[in-house]
């Protein structure tokens, strides 16, 4: 595989620390917003290079999520959205896969897939990522409400975020 791990690595190290010492001590705290978070973890997972094998993406997605799980101290719930998000990550792609395709040797672009198809693959990752989380956080569909509730706030606060970074930080656009 042709990619450049320095930078994968720095990237997973990078994600986790501001996760875990900005993001985790950002309580909001005022009605609606009392169910949202920030994570931008899953951006990690998001921006492996397109021909990342399967086995390696859940691989991927299990550290990243038990890292997160070990500062968050809710073992294995980040794990197992973010080993499900990598499962589905080939699906999303397919799903909202550009006229032009996907070059499996160029990296992740904005610039060259567009602002749209960022915003479009982010959200809907994001989305699946976040409902998996908040479900299995709590583990009943008697909260189904509140579910819903963290999810779409949580997801609107992360957008934002998640765009910002990838804006500053886009490898290789």
């Amino acid at each position: 595989m042709n990619f450049n791990w320095i930078s994968i690595l720095f990237r997973f190290v990078l994600l986790v620390g501001i996760q875990v010492l900005v993001f985790k001590r950002i309580n909001f705290d005022y009605g609606i917003l009392s169910y949202s978070h920030i994570f931008i973890y899953p951006l990690w997972i998001m921006l492996l290079p397109f021909k990342t094998p399967k086995p390696l993406l859940l691989i991927a997605g299990f550290i990243m999520g038990m890292t997160v799980d070990a500062f968050y101290h809710s073992p294995g719930v980040h794990a197992a959205a973010l080993v499900f998000s990598a499962y589905i990550r080939d699906f999303v792609l397919r799903i909202i896969e550009p006229e032009i395709g996907y070059d499996p040797d160029q990296p992740f672009s904005i610039r060259r897939l567009g602002i749209i198809w960022y915003i479009s693959y982010a959200a809907l990752f994001l989305l699946l990522h976040l409902f998996v989380y908040f479900s299995i956080e709590v583990f009943s569909f008697v909260y189904f409400y509140e579910i819903m509730l963290s999810t779409i706030t949580t997801l609107l606060f992360s957008m934002f975020i998640v765009f910002i970074f990838v804006l500053i930080f886009n490898p290789k656009s």
